[in-house]
């Protein structure tokens, strides 16, 4: 036993000696690792740099360093409203969904009228942005979210519209960037509309990279209004440019070179941005592309030999260069706005019809909504909308307190884009044939189609999951990567670096021994903010964003630099980051909104839903790490007794779908940015009002069905011929044979979808066009 006892002490002693002691823990642990990492880790491009740089970090950062303080999510102001805002929802929104809705839905017509476009500009939609001082409307991201999502519920079209000029585009480069003489000059031209802006970064050779653009501007002298100045010559392709063909002036990415060294000893300067008047000698600019047959503008811009002065340079020469850090800036907070209150909208659009439809719908002589295979789908797109508008919210949240999150937007974009996918496509499974047939009384086809433009656009969905979520994440989000990356890259570093590893391995340690911990108590031991409901969703996040800090350490760590090439390993681990985000976001929501009892099924649905994605996350991680005895080490380490996180349960899914096709306070909350008139013209308004009829009636309906189960009333019959009997046996009044016959009626009304007489659709005169 004494010589176990010794054995022990040696092995655990010598090492923890070395330990404390710095120079011996500097030669013999921190140099060699040091070196090892040096080779490991290659170190960062120059774009790389400028990324990192560029924005800041939010509660993405509380959730990967491994111990969330809670208590600062729950401190975050709710989102809200100023008196302003609200005027403006309650006004000038209003009245441009009223016009929206009268539109023709014919699709020959692909342009909004030029009376809506006067209205948007005259009444300061391309201005939400712009400080009042400039006259724009100066709103909150919130704000700007909220109006967003109003419009793209109605029209996907003006919804874009209204997002470009308000999101990554010359406004936002010039607040942050632009001189004072740029800003006075152009920004009042935007705010009143005068100018239409667009922004023209992707070509035919660059997309997700950006930074590879090979448009090219090159410094030289030029005429300018009558006189020689010094200038840069442009000549670039761009594609997918949104309001190009309209646009006035236009925001150009391109790679500066000065050969003649007319500026200085630098010749290549790398990206830089500026504004271009569409006018000039040389553009190409007013041809359409036609993304999915919506209505918004879209087009290539071509350039060649085309001249502009110096002052044209966004930010003017001290920001020539750093464009692509520019870029990164703005598009940190623009992602996290336009593309997920967009993808809100169709969920809550899905959601609302989709209810209605599956009551108001009959199959077997029920209501549709009653079979589980469609309560599935209807509880999906609950639980998915109640997450999105939870994060929306709380990203909208991070931009308005100041915060510049490149990863938290990243998230928002990605999952809020791909959920609204998922809900869209469920909605279409419950519709059926109403939902294909284009026409007026159609009301998710053309979302359906749109779906795909906001997955692609402002960085595609593949390389946001597989490269940007994980691979920004970690070098931002890490205590201290970042800060041990920049000693591999400087002499004389090893003091730095051994003083951040003292704080990082007693890190590592600890997260090993709670990981552990945590998976043989279930979580039951964790720290929680509060007492009772939810406490438990809190202890389990707070498990798994621990055991997320430990998996980092050890892959970063063993695989080095070779992880940034296993993207698929990284996309997993950014879905485990995201889905903790995703469930933080629903909690918070779920308290700020007084924690409903109503509320409960949906948070239930969110929650289990994130923490099963969770799972099969870390289930993936550790099956594909390339060393496989340390892959079933790791999941038996975090997940002891196997991976608990099921999902949703038949009951809840069940439970969820019958409250969903209730009218009341949570379908209401649910759907709280869709804002259609009660009115039979409208197509959302007609199935509305067939749901909440068939609501009032249903007692009468109830009388009826319990009459032919007892055999007073025959059975099968159709609805018409079994009021007229009921009534006629005195089971009915004639007002309560009236009210079942309207119900009827809108029920029938709400199922009925277009059709054209032959060659209709070919002259573009089919009703509406």
């Amino acid at each position: 036993m004494l010589l176990i006892l010794l054995s022990l002490l040696l092995l655990v002693g010598i090492p923890l000696v070395i330990w404390l002691h710095t120079p011996w823990r500097q030669r013999l642990i921190s140099s060699p690792l040091m070196a090892y990492l040096a080779r490991a880790m290659p170190p960062l491009s120059a774009t790389e740099q400028e990324a990192m740089a560029a924005g800041t970090v939010f509660w993405e950062a509380e959730l990967f360093g491994g111990s969330p303080n809670w208590q600062q999510l729950r401190q975050l102001p709710a989102p809200h409203l100023s008196q302003e805002e609200q005027a403006f929802m309650a006004h000038q929104v209003a009245e441009l969904l009223a016009r929206l809705a009268a539109l023709p839905g014919n699709p020959h017509q692909l342009d909004l009228p030029d009376d809506v476009w006067r209205y948007l500009a005259r009444e300061g939609f391309f201005a939400l942005i712009i400080p009042k001082a400039y006259g724009g409307r100066e709103f909150s991201h919130y704000a700007n979210s909220q109006i967003v999502a109003r419009i793209a519920a109605v029209n996907l079209s003006a919804a874009v519209t209204v997002m470009v000029p308000n999101s990554l585009g010359p406004a936002e480069l010039l607040l942050h960037y632009g001189t004072v003489a740029q800003q006075d000059y152009w920004l009042p031209r935007l705010a009143r509309g005068q100018e239409i802006p667009c922004f023209a970064l992707t070509g035919p050779e660059a997309g997700s990279d950006a930074g590879a653009i090979p448009d090219l501007g090159v410094v030289t002298r030029g005429q300018w209004q009558g006189s020689e100045v010094l200038g840069i010559r442009l000549n670039w392709n761009k594609r997918y440019i949104t309001l190009a063909p309209r646009a006035s002036v236009i925001g150009l990415a391109f790679k500066l070179t000065d050969p003649a060294h007319l500026l200085g000893e630098q010749e290549t300067y790398g990206i830089c941005c500026a504004l271009v008047p569409a006018h000039l000698p040389g553009i190409q600019i007013g041809e359409r592309h036609l993304p999915m047959g919506q209505r918004f503008l879209n087009g290539p811009i071509r350039g060649e030999d085309v001249f502009i002065p110096l002052e044209s340079l966004i930010g003017g020469l001290d920001w020539a260069g750093k464009g692509w850090r520019m870029l990164v800036e703005c598009l940190s907070a623009g992602r996290g706005i336009s593309l997920p209150a967009l993808g809100t909208a169709c969920g809550q659009l899905a959601c609302s019809t989709s209810s209605a439809y599956a009551f108001v719908r009959r199959q077997f002589g029920q209501p549709i909504g009653r079979f589980e295979g469609v309560q599935e789908a209807l509880a999906r797109m609950g639980g998915l909308t109640y997450l999105m508008d939870a994060t929306r919210r709380l990203t909208t949240t991070a931009l308005d307190q100041g915060a510049r999150p490149a990863v938290a937007t990243a998230i928002a974009k990605y999952h809020l884009t791909e959920l609204a996918r998922r809900c869209l496509q469920d909605a279409m499974d419950i519709h059926a044939g109403r939902a294909i047939m284009l026409g007026r009384s159609n009301y998710l086809a053309y979302h359906y189609m749109g779906i795909p433009i906001a997955i692609t656009v402002e960085g595609a969905n593949i390389l946001t999951r597989s490269l940007m979520i994980y691979g920004q994440g970690a070098l931002r989000c890490h205590p201290f990567l970042r800060q041990e990356l920049a000693c591999l890259q400087q002499q004389g570093g090893l003091a730095e670096f051994d003083r951040l590893l003292g704080q990082h391995v007693p890190r590592f340690a600890r997260h090993l021994l709670l990981t552990l911990a945590s998976g043989l108590t279930l979580g039951r031991l964790d720290a929680t903010p509060i007492q009772g409901y939810p406490a438990g969703y809190y202890r389990q996040l707070s498990r798994m964003s621990r055991a997320l800090a430990l998996t980092s350490d050890l892959v970063m760590l063993l695989l080095g630099g070779r992880l940034k090439r296993r993207e698929l390993l990284t996309a997993r681990l950014g879905d485990w980051l995201s889905q903790l985000y995703l469930a933080s976001a629903a909690l918070k929501r779920f308290e700020e909104e007084g924690a409903s009892p109503q509320d409960r099924l949906l948070l239930e649905y969110a929650l289990q839903h994130c923490l099963q994605q969770i799972g099969l996350a870390v289930v993936g991680v550790c099956a594909n790490l390339p060393w496989p005895w340390l892959g079933w080490l790791l999941k038996r380490w975090i997940f002891p007794f196997g991976n608990g996180y099921a999902g949703p349960s038949d009951r809840l899914i069940a439970a969820l779908a019958q409250a969903m096709q209730q009218p009341g306070g949570m379908r209401e909350r649910l759907m709280s940015l869709l804002s259609f008139p009660l009115q039979e013209a409208d197509p959302v308004g007609r199935v509305e009002l067939a749901f909440e009829q068939l609501h009032l009636v249903a007692p009468l309906h109830e009388r009826l069905w319990q009459a032919q189960r007892q055999g007073g009333l025959p059975s099968p019959i159709g609805m018409a011929e079994l009021i007229a009997l009921a009534q006629q046996k005195g089971l009915l009044d004639a007002a309560e044979a009236a009210s079942l016959q309207e119900a009827e009626r809108l029920r029938y009304e709400a199922l009925q979808v277009d059709s054209f007489a032959m060659g209709e659709l070919e002259r573009g005169t089919w009703p509406g066009g």
